[in-house]
């Protein structure tokens, strides 16, 4: 008011003086407290002050430069730009008035100069910046060395350069940049007041050259240059919150190098404190917010802490709400707020934030010109957003529209420019990703060669050399994947190693470029199956996995690759525990997954693929199970609609039919079969596997018909075989397998229907498959060995002897293609030798039947462990042998079994193995045996049918005593005892998941199976390592009595005697095998029926012919061997012979004396077992733990009102005598505390139900309170020093009617556990019965010196039924049975 009342006293020139002056002191008023009224009022005053003097007045220049200078404040304010246009027509007026030679000329250039640097940084024409170098230019010679302002030009013309470096990046610019800033500096000593303000220009172009050139140095110059600035910057300064900011902008740039974390840490503290000097209307506030956020931005990048990338976002919002809608850096602050929120979607997949991050980016490109610097930036970015959406699942024109943004964005660099190689590799990276959506070739060529262009542009020291050569790797990894060709996978290595070897040991990227390398390294193992790679791989993962600390967003990856890399080396090398360790990571893996993430899935796949494989090898039956749980949890996570759906339909179908082949549970392979129904319905029609399902489910569904039988299943079959040949191109390489995978199921439906076109459809199937594998194919023998068998079935139906002829050459052309050595030789040669036989039968012609034998004499010098095809020819030999009265036919059975014994032992004793076991061995050892006798080899039959009978129990014990042996016998023995077992436990596993024993895997483990175990019989001591022991050893078995064998054959039936010395003896029987099944038959009627009514009188007639026809003559033979009545004798029937009571045979008339009155029988299932429980003799002086254990109320079944009594009896005869007696009742008699109860005692009676399994002998149990004990788990288990079992069930000494050469019930299953004497029932005990008969039996087994003895259990159970004759029905008489020694 004063100066207004001043101004109107004075004249024009002077009011407009005073006018400016006070227009002066409002612009430095606003200049120290941002107030922009008083901005707006020095403009006001200004521009009176210039209508008030004349157009020609000398001060005329200052007045508009002055005017110009507030104008070009208040857009530095509010960004209008009429503002600045008309500040630089200001400048221009004033500059022409200034002359060359005016003082203030240089000021005016100065002034002029700097507005259109601002104009240029908002419209971007290059013109106006071009115009304000050469100003400055010109300003600077007009100041030369010693001019007050000669610094502040040299800045200037400084900032200028540096700003067309930026938009052209031509390097000469910033290096005279940083001379310039150098050269200011210089003149602006220690406490120079503008000091500050070159130490952070000059850090400011260091920086700039950095970001371009990579040099450490420059960033780390720039920083200490910044703390420089900062120090002179003190608290209060008006630009230390500018100072704080550029520092913790080269702190963050160095961390994007270098990644130290303290440095970024360092950049966040900074900022906050920059923004706490820029308080609400400070014009700088919405800049530090905006810089704090991307820092924020880049912690959350690293760290994966949400709430970094949650405040960045706020902070980019709020920045942006400073903004007026016109403002010059709206469209950075709308790109950074997308950039984070892009990011968070990426963390969180909320689409929302990524649908707005595109339409921030859209709107940040709308809000600049076509020529905008900032525009090739922000197309990259729009483009890099639309191809993460399209990841998601959005719009399918996103990748090609991300592609052609990212292509526009480089159009506008000019060749020469810094961010031209980034825009290159970002556009690669697109390119690269099409690809592995679409798969077209040339996306990825074209990608490879961009990468090349970019790396090309760097120099060898830049900072981002090591990414964009982990980026070229990645792209040439791929194409390799495609295409297959090594030099891409080797190029991709080296220059993934390139890439870590320029990558510091503290960078954040480390890990996942050691991952990367990992990767590649994997790949080539794959192909090359170098091990040395896998072992890479395993430490390059392990590296990665130290630098993914807990809480790190990767380390569930590393995990992953971790587990996936030792599950490659377990199925290597065997290494249990690299599987194990695999299984664990992958657990972890999961563990850190939350529920919702995206990977959950296939971390679920992972590990339940890695358990699968542990299955495989130890054939735990709960891995698969928890396998089909993961997949099915997996299938969850990927409804209807998934990419990776097909994937783990595939999977679970895969998993449940491998427990359908343990289990045989059809409903499993129902399932299965569902879902490869459900993978083909997936399948486009054009789908490039489509063939290859077809095929899976045609194999699944002819699983099921050779299961069920069912005709619709085989045609489907058939069908789906013709669908997935129609798909497959002519010139396929797996043309001739689809061909022959047709002609085989057409050949099932004829062997089914008898249809004859349906064969000769087979023949030329088989011809076309034979045509596609010329001389010279792997697979040629195959194909001839199939065209020869349907011609051998044709000629079989029709008689034609022409096919019989071709089919015989045929069969020798396979043959000759087959080196010695290959497993499918026997096959090929029973082929052979079967159509010689036909052709000799047809003919008569005495050379084919020569060769057919001359052929067969080949099958015992296999050099690979023995097939089941193995198996299998020389059963047919031993046939062909016997029909034809050949002299080979003994040799042909001792192949046989000694084939069988080595496919049993790489067998696990599971009811799937049973079955395949069963039918493989049908009648073999019997009919040995009965060959043998005929030729009167007699110790030759007892080795024969040892080997062959009883075959599981001989293999358990294969992997018993001789593996603890081996261990103990010294370093060597140990290994290979070791070697030994995890080979065997490869091979059962290949055999547990396939009936296909041809395959290239069980061809190179069977080898080295056989290997090891050739090197263990080198051994001293152990040269019979799993051979069958000889008559010699067997003989042992008779040291306290005879051991009778009762052999039945369909060709003979015979006993043979064996004594402690010498031959055995033959005791030829007058019955048939088959007289000899329909007395058994009868008899297991009649047994059904025990209890029911009085069968006396039945049971009579059935011991009367046993007595006559069998027992009878072996008495006959005994007494004239001198064997003295009251003698142990032991029965060791096979076939039919094991259902009968042998023990109970007698003509049961007055006067005459049965069995029972003359000797004490007990039985043995083998020689071998009776022989080991001989030579477990009891220690005389050790201590005696009794256990008795009753349990008559099972969680099903009746209950058994004799149990309690019964084990008190027990107790009182038996406590006073024993070291210990512990009883086990009712809920204590649990499955778990019997097996606990017989860790700790020798001696066990038993009393509950028995409860046989006729299908599935293995699962044959005791009933206890809490379930089943079942067999398997009694053979499972590894008790010592056992000595008697007295089981009082039911059934406990029968086994399979329909397998009754296989003793597998649970009396045996006890004795092979460990206890050497067993007593058991044939059939079904009377509970009152069972109580007398143990009251009776325990007196009896006390020897003289008051100790139990188990070899007394025979003889105390023959006194204790004898003294029970006139109390008990006859069945119960007989109904126990002793078992062992």
């Amino acid at each position: 008011m004063v100066h207004q009342v001043g101004l109107g006293l004075c004249p024009p020139s002077h009011q407009s003086w005073r006018l400016n002056n006070l227009a002066l002191s409002l612009r430095n008023k606003f200049l120290q407290g941002g107030i922009m009224s008083d901005l707006d009022g020095a403009i006001v005053h200004h521009r009176a002050a210039l209508e008030l003097l004349p157009p020609c007045h000398s001060n005329r220049s200052i007045f508009l430069n002055n005017l110009a200078l507030s104008l070009r404040d208040k857009f530095l304010q509010r960004g209008i730009m009429s503002d600045l246009d008309e500040a630089i027509e200001l400048h221009r007026a004033a500059l022409l008035r200034r002359p060359p030679s005016h003082s203030d000329r240089s000021s005016s250039l100065n002034n002029l100069a700097a507005s259109l640097q601002d104009r240029f940084q908002q419209r971007g024409n290059m013109s106006d910046l071009d115009e304000a170098i050469e100003l400055h230019r010109a300003a600077l010679l007009l100041r030369p060395p010693g001019h007050l302002d000669r610094s502040s030009s040299l800045n200037n013309l400084a900032a200028s350069l540096r700003d067309r470096f930026l938009q052209r990046g031509i390097m000469s610019d910033l290096d005279e940049v940083i001379d310039l800033h150098r050269a200011a500096l210089l003149l602006r000593p220690p406490g120079h007041s503008d000091r500050s303000s070159s130490l952070n220009n000059l850090a400011a172009s260091l920086h700039d050259r950095f970001l371009q050139r990579g040099n450490m140095s420059d960033i780390d110059e720039a920083i200490d240059l910044h703390w420089a600035a900062l120090l002179l910057r003190s608290p209060g300064h008006l630009d230390r919150s500018s100072s704080l900011n550029n520092l913790a902008a080269s702190l963050r740039d160095r961390f994007l190098q270098r990644g130290i974390m303290s440095d970024l840490d360092e950049a966040i503290d900074f900022h906050r404190a920059a923004l706490l000097l820029r308080s609400p209307g400070h014009s700088d506030r919405s800049l530090s917010l905006n810089n704090l956020a991307l820092s924020l931005r880049d912690r959350f990048l690293e760290r994966g802490n949400m709430s970094d990338i949650d405040e960045a976002v706020e902070l980019h919002r709020a920045a942006l709400e400073l903004l007026p809608p016109c403002h010059s850096n709206r469209s950075m602050f709308l790109n950074n707020l997308a950039a984070s929120l892009r990011d968070r979607f990426q963390r969180r997949g909320i689409m929302s934030d990524l649908d707005e991050a595109i339409e921030l980016h859209r709107a940040a490109l709308e809000l600049l010109p076509p020529c905008h610097s900032n525009r090739s930036m922000f197309l990259n970015n729009l483009a890099a957003s639309l191809h993460d959406r399209f990841k998601q699942g959005g719009i399918i024109s996103d990748p090609d529209e991300a592609i052609e943004i990212h292509r526009a964005a480089l159009e506008l660099l000019p060749s020469c420019h810094s961010n031209r190689s980034m825009f290159l590799n970002n556009l690669a990276a697109s390119l690269h990703d099409r690809f592995l959506q679409r798969g077209n070739m040339s996306d990825i060529d074209e990608a490879i060669e961009l990468h090349r262009a970019a790396l090309e542009l760097l120099p060898p020291c830049h900072s981002n050399r090591s990414m964009f050569l982990n980026h070229l790797a990645a792209s040439i990894h791929d194409r390799f994947q495609r295409r297959g060709i090594m030099s891409d996978l080797h190029e991709a290595i080296e220059l993934h190693w390139a890439a870590l070897e320029l990558l510091p040991s503290c960078h954040s990227d480390r890990s996942m470029f050691l991952n990367n390398l990992a990767a590649s390294i994997h790949d080539r193992f794959k192909q090359q199956r170098i091990m040395s790679d896998l072992d890479e791989v395993i430490e390059l993962h392990r590296a990665a996995l130290l630098l993914r600390l807990p809480g790190h967003s990767d380390r569930s990856s590393s995990l992953s690759n971790l587990a996936t890399s030792l599950q490659d080396r377990f199925l290597q090398c065997g290494i249990v525990s690299d599987l194990d360790e695999a299984i664990e990571l992958h657990r972890a893996a999961l563990e850190l997954l939350p529920s919702c993430h995206s990977d959950r899935s296939m971390f679920l796949n992972n590990l339940a693929a890695s358990l699968h494989d542990r299955f495989k090898q130890q054939g735990i039956m709960s891995d698969l199970d928890e396998v089909i749980v993961l997949y099915r949890a997996a299938l969850l996570l990927r409804p209807p609609g998934h990419s990776d759906r097909s994937s783990s339909l595939s999977n679970l179908a895969t998993s449940l039919q491998d427990r359908f082949l343990q289990c045989g549970i059809m409903s499993n392979l129902d399932e299965v079969i569902e879902f490869h129904r459900a993978v083909l319905e997936l399948l486009p029609p054009c789908h490039s596997n489509r063939y290859t399902f077809l095929d899976h489910l045609a194999a699944n569904l002819h699983d099921r018909f050779q299961r069920r039988g069912i005709m619709s299943d085989l045609d489907e079959v058939i069908e789906l075989h013709r669908a997935a040949l129609e798909l497959l191109p002519s010139c396929h390489s797996d043309r001739s397998m689809f061909l022959n995978n047709l002609a085989a199921s057409i050949h099932d439906r004829f062997k089914q229907q008898g249809i004859m076109s349906d064969l000769d459809e087979v023949i030329e199937l088989h011809r076309a498959a034979l045509l596609l594998r010329p001389p010279g194919h792997s697979d040629r023998s195959s194909s001839l060995s199939n065209l020869a068998t349907s011609l051998q079935d044709r000629f079989l139906q029709c008689g034609i002897v022409s096919d019989l002829d071709e089919a015989i050459e045929l069969h020798r052309a396979a043959l000759e293609l087959l080196p010695l050595c290959h497993p499918n030789r026997s096959m090929f040669l029973d082929n052979l030798a079967l159509s010689l036989r036909d052709r000799f039968q047809q003919r008569g012609v005495q050379p084919d039947l020569d060769e057919v034998f001359s052929l067969c004499s080949q099958l015992p010098h296999l050099s690979h462990a023995a097939s089941r095809t193995d198996l299998n020819v020389a059963k047919s030999w031993a046939a062909s042998a016997h029909i034809l009265n050949h002299e080979s036919a003994l040799l042909a059975y001792k192949t046989a079994l000694k084939f069988l014994d080595q496919r049993v032992a790489l067998l696990s004793s599971s009811s799937h193995h049973l079955d395949v076991i069963e039918e493989a061995v049908s009648s073999l050892a019997m009919d040995a045996f009965s060959c043998s006798v005929r030729h009167d080899a007699l110790t030759t039959a007892v080795e024969l049918v040892e080997q062959g009978r009883a075959v599981f129990w001989t293999q358990l014990a294969h992997f018993s005593t001789p593996l603890d042996e081996l261990s103990a016998s010294g370093d060597i023995g140990t290994a290979l005892a070791e070697e030994f077992k995890r080979l065997s436990f490869r091979v059962r596993n290949t055999f547990d998941q396939s009936t296909d024993d041809q395959s290239p895997q069980t061809q190179q483990l069977t080898m080295q199976w056989a290997d090891v175990v050739t090197r263990i019989r080198m051994l001293r001591g152990f040269s019979r390592f799993l051979l069958p022991p000889l008559f010699s050893d067997l003989q042992k078995a008779a040291e306290d009595g005879p051991v009778i064998i009762l052999n039945a054959s369909q060709y003979s039936c015979d006993a043979l005697i064996i004594h402690s010395t010498g031959d055995p003896i033959h005791a030829p029987l007058d019955i048939t095998q088959a007289a000899v099944s329909k007395l058994s038959s009868e008899f297991q009627s009649l047994a059904e029926q025990f209890g029911s009514s009085d069968y006396r009188d039945e049971l009579i007639s059935i011991l009367r012919k046993l007595w006559v026809v069998i027992v009878g003559p072996v008495v006959q033979v005994l007494r004239e061997t001198k064997v003295n009545p009251g003698s142990r004798i032991w029965w060791c029937p096979t076939a039919e012979f094991t259902l009968l009571p042998l023990h109970a045979a007698g003509p049961y008339k007055k006067k005459k004396q049965n069995l029972s009155d003359i000797y004490i029988s007990s039985y043995t299932p083998t020689l071998a077992t009776l022989v080991r429980a001989r030579q477990r003799a009891s220690r005389d002086a050790s201590p005696q733990h009794f256990v008795a254990i009753g349990q008559g109320n099972p969680v099903r079944g009746r209950e058994l009102k004799y149990v309690a009594p019964e084990l008190a009896i027990v107790a009182e005869c038996l406590e006073p005598i024993v070291s210990s007696f512990t009883s086990l009742e009712d809920s204590d008699a649990t499955v778990q505390g019997v097996l606990d109860a017989l860790n700790h005692n020798q001696w066990l009676h038993l009393a509950c139900h028995g409860m046989p399994n006729q299908t599935q002998p293995f699962e044959s149990s005791f009933a206890m309170r809490d379930g089943p004990l079942m067999i398997k788990d009694i053979i499972r288990s590894d008790w010592q020093n056992l000595e008697f079992a007295f089981l009082s069930t039911c059934h406990t000494a029968v086994g399979d009617e329909n397998s009754p050469h296989e003793s597998i019930h649970p009396a045996a299953a006890m004795q092979f556990s460990g206890f050497r004497s067993v007593i058991g029932s044939m059939w079904s005990v009377d509970d009152d019965v069972a109580r007398q008969v143990v009251s009776a039996f325990y007196g009896h087994l006390v020897d003289s010196s008051g100790r139990l003895d188990c070899t007394r259990a025979a003889v105390a159970l023959h006194t204790a039924m004898k003294s029970l004759r006139k109390k008990i029905p006859l069945e119960q008489q007989f109904v126990f049975v002793h078992i062992g020694v």
